[in-house]
C-alpha cells in the first residue's frame, strides 16, 4: 500500500508527475511481473484514477502506455529466465519459482488450453486473475519459442492494461475525491484477485461435503 500512496502524493503537479508518477509505474509492474509482491493491477487502476483528477488527458495514454509495456518486459524477462531454467540440467530458481506458484491441476488444464489454442490462450491468461503464471509455465514446459511468447504475450499486456485502467477509470468517475477513487480501483482489483481463490475453496468443500 505505501508504493500505492508513493502514486498518490506524487501528482498534484503534472511535473512531479512525469518525473516520480511514471517511473514509478514503470517499476512497480515489472517488479511485480517477475516475483509476487506488487498487486500490479491496483498500481494501474490507482495510477488512472490519478491521472483522471489531476492531469491532462493525455496522461491517460501514458498510464496506459507505460503500464502495457512494464507488463510486456516483466513478462519476457521471466520467460527468458524460466528457458534458461528448462534448458539447464539443474534448472533454475526463477523455473521453480514458476512450479511452486502453479497448482499441478492448473497446470493439466493451462497445457490442456494450450494445446487448443495456442498463444490466443496468453490473452486470457493475463485478464484472469492467477492465470498468468500456469499459462507461462506450460508455454515453458511446451518448448514455446521467445519470439512465440511475444507475439501472444503483447496483445495480452495491451488488453491487461486496458481492463485496470477501466476499472480506475469507473473509480476515478464514482467519486469526487482522487483519495476515494484509488481506494475504490484498489478494493475492486483486490476482490477480483481474490475472488477466484475463494470460488475453488468453495467448490473444494461443497465436493467434501457431499463425498462425506
Amino acid at each position: 500500500m505505501s508504493a500505492l500512496g508513493e502514486l498518490v502524493r506524487s501528482v498534484p503537479p503534472e511535473s512531479t508527475q512525469q518525473a516520480v508518477g511514471y517511473p514509478s509505474l514503470f517499476l512497480l509492474v515489472v517488479l511485480g511481473s517477475l516475483v509476487p509482491v506488487v498487486p500490479t493491477g491496483a498500481v494501474v487502476s490507482s495510477a488512472a484514477v490519478v491521472a483522471f483528477h489531476h492531469t491532462s488527458p493525455f496522461s491517460l495514454l501514458i498510464v496506459f502506455g507505460v503500464a502495457s509495456f512494464a507488463a510486456f518486459l516483466g513478462d519476457v524477462g521471466l520467460y527468458w529466465l524460466g528457458r534458461r531454467g528448462v534448458r539447464s540440467r539443474g534448472g533454475s530458481r526463477w523455473l521453480e519459482r514458476l512450479r511452486a506458484r502453479a497448482a499441478p491441476e492448473r497446470l493439466e488444464q493451462a497445457q490442456q488450453r494450450l494445446r487448443a489454442h495456442g498463444v490466443l490462450v496468453l490473452v486470457l491468461s493475463r485478464l484472469v486473475p492467477a492465470g498468468r503464471i500456469p499459462i507461462m509455465l506450460a508455454c515453458l514446459l511446451s518448448a514455446m519459442p521467445l519470439r512465440r511468447f511475444v507475439r501472444g504475450d503483447i496483445p495480452a499486456c495491451l488488453a491487461w492494461a486496458a481492463t485496470y485502467q477501466l476499472i480506475g477509470l469507473l473509480g476515478g468517475t464514482l467519486f469526487p475525491e482522487p483519495w476515494q477513487g484509488v481506494a475504490a480501483a484498489v478494493g475492486l482489483t483486490l476482490v477480483i484477485s481474490l475472488a477466484p481463490a475463494l470460488w475453488r475453496r468453495v467448490r473444494s468443500a461443497e465436493e467434501g461435503n457431499g463425498e462425506a
